[in-house]
This record gives structure tokens, sequence and C-alpha cells, in this order.
């Protein structure tokens, strides 16, 4: 897995995010001001949009911008990206602010969704550093981005709990979960589903031990990659 920040010159943050064969762009962009409905609020707003290119994927997909509607599948991605990076930030520190995260998946297998989560907190956190120096916060720049958010996939393979499942993996999955953790090793945000049947209290156990072990490692990896 890497983070390559500053992939793109005009975002206020953005981020190569790549879990082996999927590789997400995340860029963070900063406008003075909330949406109505929050002004005077003394709140900031961050938001989410997720997207695939057409090609990112085995077979080409129509642009949802043709088709004229946003898939449900794609409202849905963007709400748990919005929500996860939501609750790595303090919004009055943040102030009057907003930051819309834009998704692009740029090629996929698997664990799309959780790569985004991963590389916008990146994105996100230098967003966070541009407003700073511009002294445009209404708290302390440590007091922001008070904890680091993280994602990552887990399933059950032939009875065996499996961690960061690429596209095989998935569609064979017995179980299929994608866990948002916090860099301390509290959830955020867990969707599981039985795929094939039904999976006992010890296996989701499993499950969620091997996430927190692996949003651990990603937390790591989003340290060092924003030390840089």
């Amino acid at each position: 897995m890497t983070l390559t920040r500053a992939w793109s010159t005009h975002p206020e943050g953005s981020v190569l995010v790549e879990f082996g064969g999927t590789r997400v762009l995340c860029t963070a962009s900063v406008t003075e001001g909330v949406p109505r409905w929050r002004k005077g609020s003394g709140l900031g707003w961050v938001t989410a949009e997720y997207a695939m290119l057409p090609r990112a994927t085995n077979t080409r997909s129509d642009r949802e911008s043709v088709k004229g509607r946003v898939g449900g599948r794609t409202h849905e991605i963007s709400r748990l990206i919005g929500r996860s990076l939501r609750a790595s930030i303090d919004l009055k520190a943040l102030g009057e602010n907003s930051v819309v995260l834009d998704c692009d998946v740029l090629q996929a297998d698997g664990g799309t969704r959780t790569a985004a989560i991963t590389g916008a907190y990146v994105a996100l956190h230098d967003a966070v550093g541009w407003l700073a120096a511009r002294k445009a916060l209404a708290g302390k720049p440590e007091k922001v981005m008070h904890r680091s958010v993280a994602a990552v996939s887990v399933g059950i393979i032939a009875g065996e709990a499996r961690l960061d499942l690429c596209y095989e993996e998935d569609v064979a999955a017995e179980v299929d979960m994608n866990v948002v953790c916090t860099g301390a090793g509290d959830f955020v945000e867990v969707q599981g589903t039985g795929e094939a049947g039904v999976f006992a209290r010890d296996q989701l156990d499993a499950l969620l031990d091997l996430a927190v072990a692996g949003c651990a490692e990603l937390a790591e990896a989003q340290r060092k990659a924003l030390a840089s």
C-alpha cells in the first residue's frame, strides 16, 4: 500500500492511494463558508463524492453524468466516505469552512471504498494544513484533526479470514466486510454481510480483530506519509 501526496497540482490536498491493483485519486478542495443550512453555526463541513472512471474495471461502464443520474452504490459510498472523515475532524475548530473530498477510482481491484477513505484522510489533513498556513481556522491547527481514520476490507474465503480482499477474493467471499477504524483502534463503521450464508460470532470476532490490525498498519503508513 502506498500513499503519494501532492499528486495533483491544483487541490489544497491530494493523494494517490494504491492498495495492490486498486488506485484511487483523492483530492480535497477548500471553500470559504458552509452550506446554507449550516451558516451561523460556527461549524465547518466535510463531505465527499466518489466515482469510478469508465474503464477502471475489466469492462467499460458508462459515466453516470451521461446517464443523467448517480447510482445507488455511488451515493452509498460517497456518504460512507463523508461520515468516516467527519469522525476525524473537529468541525468547530475547522470554523465555517467547507472541504469536499473527491475520490476517483482510476483502477479497481477490490476495496475501492476502503482505499478511498484511507487516502482521503491524508488529503484532508493536507487541506487543513493549507487553511492553517493562512490562519483561516477557528481553533488551534493541532486540534482540528483530532484522530486518524483508515479503512480496510476483510472476508472469509473457504473458511479462512483474509485481509484486504482483491476482486477475485471479494466475489468468492462467503462473508464480506468493510471496517473503518480510528488510529486508536475504535470503530467508526462496520459493514458486514453473509454473502453465501450466515456467519458465527467467533468468525465475526476474528474478522474484526484482523481489520483492527490492518487499520493499525494503515494508520502508521498515514503517519509516515504525513511526516515526509
